[in-house]
């Protein structure tokens, strides 16, 4: 995929990094998302929250074309990551997951040593230098602050008998090694305990500065605690009434949507009266 300069800027000077324009998605007959249009501004964290089975993870799976992997899923509209269409024939769909990284809600480490959790991603894209590939396992794990743990057992160790909040550290290690520019949290914390938890925030405020995130979160404090901008959604608000689709009901920056929100089913739902 090629790069490209972004000329997309908000009044606030912020760069978009993913635009969605009139996104909808099917699985077979059944309607997901409906008319989806947001704008996902770079080196910020995005959470989306609404209750279950609105379509979050479907929604940030649009963004890498993990749907694609569901053979009755079809997408409609369209997805611009840096102005380039996700979604264009001529997209190679290996390097959108290459720009695009996905942390899972459980951690899925590879039944492998730790090094070679890491290593496998930079060895599909061609890196071979054996010195080279240590430096990226090395550089990755300290930057999930994992490295001190690991690093007199990460070449022999199995990731598997690591704990689970230090599973889902190396799950983010490996995702950052071949340096995406997207992150995609999809409920990273919903089965870590709250230290565990609390680590993985800190490392995404710290990942922030370098890369785009974007979490799905039921955690309403999570929300408030770590993102810039938030994104509830909720099914069935169109116009027909068997509607099933999960759509876009206010979008802005957290603070403000939790202080003041702009629609009463957002207010409802974040304190808790329903979902």
């Amino acid at each position: 995929m090629e790069t490209k300069m972004n000329n997309m800027i908000n009044e606030l000077g912020q760069t978009v990094k993913i635009k969605t324009n009139a996104l909808n998605l099917y699985y077979g007959a059944f309607h997901a998302l409906g008319d989806i249009t947001m704008s996902i501004y770079d080196r910020t964290i995005t959470a989306i929250i609404g209750p279950s089975g609105c379509g979050k993870s479907s929604l940030i799976r649009t963004f890498n074309r993990m749907n694609d992997l569901v053979p009755i899923a079809r997408v409609e509209g369209d997805i611009l990551l840096d102005n380039f269409s996700v979604y264009d024939k001529s997209t190679d769909v290996v390097a959108v997951r290459q720009k695009i990284g996905m942390v899972f809600q459980k951690p899925n480490v590879f039944p492998m040593s730790i090094y070679d959790n890491i290593a496998i991603g930079p060895k599909k894209l061609g890196v071979r230098g054996k010195q080279i590939l240590h430096n990226i396992v090395e550089k990755s794990l300290k930057q999930v602050g994992l490295w001190e743990e690991v690093k007199d057992i990460y070449l022999k160790k199995q990731a598997t008998e690591l704990s689970p909040g230090q599973q889902q550290l190396l799950c983010i290690a490996r995702t950052i090694a071949i340096e995406p520019e997207v992150i995609l949290f999809d409920e990273p914390c919903s089965r870590l305990d709250p230290e565990s938890t609390l680590r993985i925030e800190e490392l995404a405020l710290e990942l922030v500065k370098n890369y785009t995130i974007i979490i799905v979160t039921h955690n309403m404090e999570q929300a408030v605690r770590i993102s810039d901008m938030a994104a509830f959604l909720l099914i069935g608000q169109g116009e027909a009434a068997h509607d099933t689709a999960g759509r876009l009901i206010e979008y802005g920056p957290t603070l403000d949507m939790f202080s003041t929100p702009k629609d009463q089913r957002t207010e409802d739902y974040i304190t808790g009266r329903f979902g």
